[in-house]
């Protein structure tokens, strides 16, 4: 479904590349998202535990500059995950003030059996698509996300 905005041209296409791209997220999402409700973890959660599991314990302002997510955000997940006992909080030994975020031997465990049961049916929702079809489409979507937004001023609403 594309947009009834009658406007010109690009701004026609403009919008119907914008819906196009947030239903296919939505829905592909919300499909993925079942699995993870199986598990009792939100999509924020296992984000955070994928990244720790892949890339090793970060701060919490770290964790948000990846995840995109707010301070306020991360703090939460990461209440909600240290009270399952899956991951735990070091004090930063250089600033006392700052926090490391690690996986517990229970996190590992749960996102190294969790990781590959998500990735099988993800593959199997991209594989739609050619590998140069994904391919392409991955360099249209880093082209999109890359965008330098501070060159370009929004007018308040």
């Amino acid at each position: 479904m594309g947009t009834h905005y009658k406007g010109t041209a690009k701004e026609i296409n403009s919008l119907n590349v914008y819906i196009k791209l947030i239903r296919t997220s939505d829905s592909i999402r919300s499909r993925m998202n079942l699995l993870l409700q199986e598990k009792g973890l939100t999509e924020s959660q296992f984000s955070m535990l994928d990244t720790l599991f892949h890339v090793g314990p970060l701060s919490q302002s770290e964790l948000g500059k990846k995840l995109f997510k707010s301070g306020g955000n991360i703090t939460m997940v990461v209440d909600n995950l240290e009270k399952r006992e899956l991951v735990k909080r070091e004090r930063n030994n250089n600033d006392r003030r700052l926090f490391t975020i690690k996986l517990t031997k229970q996190g590992k465990s749960l996102i190294g059996k969790l990781f590959p049961k998500m990735l099988a049916p993800l593959v199997d929702e991209i594989n739609i698509l050619t590998e140069n079809e994904q391919i392409e489409f991955q360099r249209i979507c880093k082209l999109l996300g890359l965008q330098k937004t501070a060159d370009k001023q929004t007018k308040p609403i």
